[in-house]
């Protein structure tokens, strides 16, 4: 029998260039570089996620990435003051910034002094290559997303990120920003990856942003890693400002204690194509995990959203809420699976998708998803998908309002369900305000 022979694209053959140009030169010692070399392979054999594979149907990322961007430049002198001025979005929130510009964590632009007692901030870099073993020990072990391809390629790659450690008890009052952004002069491609380990009864907001310019086809795989002991509370934010043309995947992975409270936020409005997955594990009894997205896309732009929580133990709850809105021939896509393990009795888990549809040729995917192994669990799913209420828009212009500002308000109420879970003020105002100068471009 004749074996077939797998062609590879374009994008996979200089992704594996690159990685022959580079793996010697990433930071790490051997149980590292072992990691890589097995995350590689995995790449190798599976190829680019596209629409065969059913998690990846319908962002084929092997049709979007025509070529393999080589891999970015650390940023010079014109970089380091577009890293300055990046994160402009949150501008006048006080925040405690650490910037990664072109994948380097830039020290001396980032606000790394005065840090509070019990928080800790360093370069993923640094801790790499300094053998840290706390970072080395749960960078990617048993990870929720180690058999995802594009996980497995960020770990390849990785080179710089933030490490962030917020000691026992410890509360952070002051948000941390993650400020990512490219500032390169041609296009190129970013593998950043972070971690996050929040110790047993420990409090922290963390904020990441990632922006780019419009001009450039770069391209980003990021990946956070957050690590959550018993009793820990979580807020994390998502804010993705990327350039038009920019083709954006991240990864979110969480492990929770017991009892934690984790509350996340993807708020998507910029890049072509974009990708935010989520898996996230419940290790311990009691904990809430709440998943919320706003997406508002124009144009061709596509922004995938794939969620999978997984109740390894009974006795949590989890709630997933997304809500999108779409103009021209944009396209969204929901994907969210819940999976209740024998042993997760008491499982809580809800998951919605809502998409308002502003043209009639926009595109919305729906796939929601439960695997269910115990029977003594309550868990649910709804999906939506339909233009704006003409009876609302009626009973609004029939008030003096005109019909552009009437859409507005409803558009703005729509999306804000999902903003209003954001616990800190400054935050959410801000995101507020991003989401009505959208409304205001509308033509």
């Amino acid at each position: 029998m004749t074996q077939a022979t797998v062609t590879k694209s374009e994008a996979e053959r200089q992704i594996a260039d690159a990685w022959t140009g580079v793996k010697d030169r990433l930071p790490g010692a051997a149980p590292l570089t072992a990691r890589r070399e097995a995350a590689f392979k995995k790449f190798e054999a599976a190829g680019l996620p596209n629409r065969r594979v059913e998690e990846w149907k319908y962002t084929d990322l092997r049709a979007l990435m025509r070529d393999a961007k080589p891999l970015a430049q650390p940023p010079g002198e014109i970089g380091r003051v577009r890293a300055r001025a990046a994160g402009a979005i949150l501008s006048g929130v006080d925040l405690r910034r650490v910037v990664v510009a072109d994948g380097v964590l830039l020290k001396d632009v980032s606000d790394l002094g005065g840090l509070e007692p019990g928080l800790t901030i360093g370069s993923l870099a640094d801790a790499l290559t300094q053998g840290d073993a706390e970072v080395m020990g749960r960078l990617g072990a048993q990870s929720p997303a180690e058999k995802d391809v594009a996980f497995a390629l960020n770990t390849a790659f990785m080179g710089d990120g933030a490490v962030i450690r917020v000691a026992p008890g410890v509360k952070i009052a002051r948000p941390i920003h993650l400020v990512f952004c490219f500032t390169g002069p041609v296009p190129a491609a970013v593998f950043t990856r972070s971690l996050v380990s929040v110790g047993a009864g420990a409090a922290v907001t963390v904020v990441e942003s990632h922006e780019g310019p419009d001009g450039l086809d770069y391209q980003v795989n990021t990946a956070l890693e957050i690590v959550a002991g018993d009793g820990a509370e979580i807020d994390h934010v998502k804010i993705g400002t990327e350039g038009a043309a920019a083709l954006h995947v991240s990864t979110l992975t969480a492990a929770l204690g017991r009892n934690v409270q984790f509350r996340d936020l993807n708020f998507t409005i910029g890049g072509a194509a974009v990708r935010n997955q989520i898996f996230a594990r419940c290790d311990g009894a009691g904990s809430t995990l709440s998943l919320d997205g706003a997406t508002l896309l124009k144009g061709r732009q596509h922004a995938d959203a794939t969620l999978v929580v997984d109740h390894a133990i009974g006795g949590c709850k989890s709630r997933e809420i997304y809500k999108g809105v779409l103009e021209g021939e944009s396209r969204s896509v929901f994907q969210g699976k819940t999976i209740v393990r024998p042993d997760a009795q008491k499982t809580d888990g809800k998951m919605a998708s809502h998409a308002l549809l502003l043209s009639e040729t926009a595109e919305a995917d729906h796939k929601p998803e439960l695997e269910i192994f115990a029977d003594d669990v309550v868990c649910g799913h709804g999906a939506t998908a339909g233009a704006l209420d003409e009876d609302l828009r009626f009973y609004l212009m029939a008030r003096g309002i005109p019909k552009k500002q009437a859409e507005t308000l409803l558009i703005q109420s729509f999306v804000g369900e999902a903003i209003d879970v954001v616990a800190n003020e400054g935050v959410r105002d801000a995101l507020t305000a991003a989401v009505m100068r959208w409304l205001e471009a509308r033509e």
